[in-house]
């Protein structure tokens, strides 16, 4: 192992092979070391944007919300309140007398504006240290427009990225359970977790459909209020970020009876099990299980071709994967595997020590895995093992360019559809596309080392 890891960050670093001490996790990032990893109220913001007919609006400085503002590239088949963003502006005076009066003048006037099913108040670290109580504002507002305003109790500085998925899971909690079920069927399910980037969430219950599965509701990916209101009604949770909207999932449980699985739609594989399981979940009608397993055979037939002229061309290359939530680059693993290519580096924002201890059973000998790493942290592993490839989001693409290496956008900003099995075929494609691509033959260094350019 380098001897350049900071000493507290030496046991979120693991080699396989190498490391004998458990890989340690869950903990906060080390002050200074830039890590990857967000704030409490960018992970609400995460989770809760793309909720298309409610009002978003956060409660603190402008640069909060200029930092949030369209964070995912989630679409709505109807309302896109969700990409106007709005905020209450707090300044010095604000800061000094408190914000409350300002926070209700601007609901008191979007509300009626924009007609919204909701509104989720988001409170800042700014709002969180002088105290306002905007809890008693949504309150208030929620009595005279007769609409759920629900505060968002995502301050900055309570802790991690998955605190704000937490914050975002008790908003949602107080519209689940509000709604009318009497129609809902005993073949229905909620799908968790998945946030309709470039379409995907519209791709995945296509799937459902042919299955004869109805999809109640997605939380939150082309969310509406009303689906979320009714979202007890479903027989299975189905959760596919494992750590955005497991805490609803174990609500939901806990409260309504409501149990869940965890699946992943990224990979062959495990987007096939993920409809494998749903279908034997509901063992009691045998000819869903048969639907599911016509969609995998005639989706699989279709892609098989394009997969192996990918295979033949990327077989040997190395990657290194850093994501958001530890089960995401489980998929990203198996579907590299599918193609040739290895996994050198594996690592995420927000993986526990279930997830982890997975990911070392995934992972070849030699790969380093890490846990909210940094910029220099991921640089020097990927110089070391020479990666080919860099797969994370938008913050990783700079890491990956200074290296001259390939890279793969597997984050919440793209605009290409990557779940599924169309999907899994764009996904070859970028990867194919970026790791050949012509252009590195022009750069002065790749991978930390100075060449002749040709």
């Amino acid at each position: 192992m380098s001897s350049n890891v900071l000493i507290e960050r030496k046991n979120q670093v693991w080699i396989k092979s190498e490391s004998i001490n458990e890989l340690t996790c869950d903990k906060q990032s080390v002050a200074g070391s830039v890590s990857q990893r967000a704030c409490v109220f960018c992970g609400s913001r995460v989770v809760l944007y793309p909720v298309a007919d409610a009002l978003h609006i956060v409660h603190g400085p402008i640069g909060c919300a200029s930092f949030t503002w369209d964070i995912r590239g989630s679409l709505s088949s109807g309302p896109e309140l969700h990409r106007v963003s709005f905020s209450t502006d707090l300044r010095e005076k604000d800061v000094i007398y408190g914000g409350e009066r300002k926070l209700e003048s601007a609901l008191s006037e979007l509300i009626p504006k924009y007609q919204p099913n909701a509104v989720f108040v988001y409170a800042t670290c700014i709002t969180g240290i002088i105290g306002d109580d905007i809890k008693a504002v949504c309150k208030k507002i929620t009595n005279i427009f007769n609409i759920p305003v629900i505060p968002v109790h995502s301050e900055g500085f309570k802790g991690t990225k998955k605190d704000g998925y937490k914050a975002a899971c008790s908003a949602l909690a107080q519209l689940v359970g509000t709604g009318d079920i009497t129609a809902i069927p005993k073949l229905s399910i909620n799908i968790l977790g998945e946030f309709n980037l470039a379409g995907e969430a519209w791709m995945i219950e296509e799937y459902y459909k042919k299955m004869g599965i109805e999809v109640v509701s997605i939380l939150t990916g082309d969310g509406r209020v009303e689906k979320i209101k009714k979202s007890h009604g479903a027989s299975l949770n189905v959760v596919q970020c494992s750590g955005s909207l497991s805490y609803l999932a174990e609500m939901m449980k806990e409260k309504y009876g409501i149990p869940f699985i965890r699946v992943s739609y990224f990979g062959i594989e495990d987007m096939s099990q993920s409809l494998y399981d749903v279908a034997d979940f509901f063992a009691d009608y045998p000819e869903v299980r048969l639907k599911a397993e016509e969609v995998v055979k005639t989706e699989i037939n279709l892609i098989l071709p394009e997969i192996q002229k990918y295979r033949s061309a990327l077989s040997g290359k190395k990657a290194a994967v850093y994501v958001g939530g530890a089960f995401k680059a489980f998929s990203l693993i198996k579907a590299l595997k599918l193609i040739g290519m290895s996994v050198v580096v594996a690592g995420s924002q927000t993986g526990n020590q279930k997830d982890y201890e997975q990911l070392k059973m995934l992972c070849d000998p030699g790969c380093v895995i890490l846990d909210d790493s940094n910029p220099l942290e991921l640089s020097e592993y990927v110089i070391q093992k020479k990666a080919d490839l860099f797969i994370g989001g938008v913050k990783e693409r700079p890491i990956a360019f200074k290296l001259g290496i390939g890279f793969c956008d597997h984050n919440h900003e793209r605009k290409i559809a990557l779940a599924g099995y169309e999907g899994m075929i764009n996904f070859f494609k970028e990867v194919y596309s970026s790791v050949l691509s012509p252009v590195w033959n022009f750069m002065p260094c790749r991978n930390g080392e100075l060449k002749e350019i040709v």
